[in-house]
């Protein structure tokens, strides 16, 4: 139930047929309060207040990393109602990951526009020693301690969860993949010494970097991130190809009119151009990005044809 206060905050861009019905547009989010889906679609609510709106509810249906909140989408009428906030892996790594969607993520929904673009980043915490400050170090002292060779990821089929996996295999090493639900239990068990290291969204390092309790190895962009500008890339210290970057994109269900697409697709591009916006997401770790909607849905496609043979190399496969 959401109280007042939420309500309030969950200000959106919505097309003027929603507001002729009289009723709140929604934008769903997969991912729990607080998260940075969360934030990043609140922000986005923010900015779109009396823009196309008066008023839009920011929806949680979490569970089954992400896809409930797709699959409502897909069910949503295509009337500019119902929009959804989502990380891209969603459409471009599950459907190699899951042996069954509730979705189709090249039909069932239109993706609008890209808000922004995370990296992920490979850290260490307590449990490994503080002379190891690359990721080869790294590799040679999980051949010395097999029984510590292990990694921790948001969630089973995410996008560092496969990035860890290209990672063992490139060093020659056996990895104990430990998924968590969410990022914040699993970094919470790398900074108290329960696993040796965790492949996470380099947000979710920030806050930590400034105390030592975790150490940023590497980043998985192809260049620094401005963020930990001090930390060199997977590809610069010799591991070619392990590259992955997550967009968080603004989508509506197939069939929705043009018009409306553009519409949103218009505000999306002047949010994200706000310095207010920026700085939220830079809190994040969050670089924003702007596409057009047919550019934003050809590299998606790009992305989903990049990761199946990823994916396929890892023997990962479910379904949950």
């Amino acid at each position: 139930m959401m109280d007042r206060r939420h309500l309030l905050a969950a200000l959106a861009a919505v097309p003027f047929a929603a507001r002729a019905q009289g009723q709140p547009p929604r934008i769903l989010v997969g991912f729990p309060a607080g998260g940075s889906v969360d934030t990043t679609a609140r922000r986005f609510a923010e900015f779109g207040r009396g823009k196309l709106a008066e008023t839009v509810l920011v929806e949680q249906k979490v569970g089954a990393g992400g896809r409930i909140a797709i699959a409502g989408l897909k069910d949503a009428a295509p009337d500019g109602q119902t929009l959804l906030i989502s990380p891209s892996s969603m459409f471009t790594i599950y459907p190699h990951a899951y042996r069954k969607l509730a979705y189709n993520p090249a039909t069932d929904v239109i993706p609008v526009a890209p808000l922004a673009l995370s990296t992920c980043g490979f850290g260490v915490g307590p449990m490994v020693p503080t002379t190891v400050k690359t990721l080869a170090q790294l590799a040679d002292w999980f051949k010395a301690n097999p029984d510590k060779a292990a990694y921790a990821s948001p969630a089973a089929g995410a996008m560092p969860h496969f990035l860890g996996n290209q990672f063992e295999h490139a060093a020659g090493l056996k990895l104990t993949h430990a998924p968590y639900r969410g990022a914040a239990p699993g970094m919470q068990d790398l900074m108290g010494g329960q696993i040796a290291s965790g492949c996470f969204s380099i947000g979710d390092f920030l806050p930590h970097l400034a105390s030592g309790r975790v150490r940023l190895l590497g980043v998985t962009d192809k260049t620094r991130s401005r963020f930990a500008p001090d930390v060199p890339t997977f590809e610069e210290q010799g591991f070619k190809g392990i590259v992955g970057v997550e967009s968080y994109g603004l989508f509506v269900p197939a069939k929705t009119p043009q018009s409306v697409v553009d519409k949103l697709a218009d505000v999306a591009r002047n949010a994200v151009r706000e310095p207010g916006v920026i700085e939220a997401l830079g809190k994040l770790g969050f670089e924003p990005l702007s596409l057009a909607p047919a550019d934003y849905a050809k590299r998606l496609s790009a992305e989903r044809d990049y990761w199946g043979p990823v994916v396929k190399a890892s023997g990962f496969s479910s379904d949950d």
